[in-house]
């Protein structure tokens, strides 16, 4: 399996993403739900707390990731839904949130008014592919 990041001369490198990723030869996808920042109870997690809602969502996929065999670099596809662009931003420049996506998926970000729960912040989605 091969796995090429495109960025396209006659459209600018974009700092957080890839424009284009293929991926050719035999492979397995996987599609990762919208992780929120919800215990088992079903409430948030650091209600307010960009910082580490993200950094608790970020360690869920993480896990569901391994669970499969993954990690970060097979991930080819991130959309994440915020209810603050600008302070998601935030938390995602943070050094701590630096050993994720190693490698910069396609990504879309999407600013909302409400997730399911008015206490999440955020909720991201990912696809990854593997060698089968």
């Amino acid at each position: 399996m091969e796995k090429q990041h495109i960025n396209p001369p006659v459209i600018f490198e974009h700092p957080a993403f890839t424009r284009v990723i293929t991926v050719t030869g035999p492979m397995k996808l996987i599609w990762i739900s919208g992780m929120t920042p919800q215990k088992e109870d079903m409430s948030a997690v650091f209600p307010g707390d960009y910082l580490a809602q993200y950094l608790y969502v970020m360690e869920k996929l993480d896990a569901q990731l391994k669970s499969v065999g993954a990690t970060w670099d097979d991930v080819t596809f991130r959309r994440t839904y915020t209810l603050d662009v600008d302070k998601l931003k935030v938390a995602q420049n943070h050094p701590s949130t630096q050993r994720f996506f190693t490698k910069k998926p396609c990504s879309t970000l999407i600013g909302v008014t409400r997730l399911s729960d008015p206490e999440f912040l955020l909720e991201i989605e990912i696809m990854a592919a593997v060698a089968d």
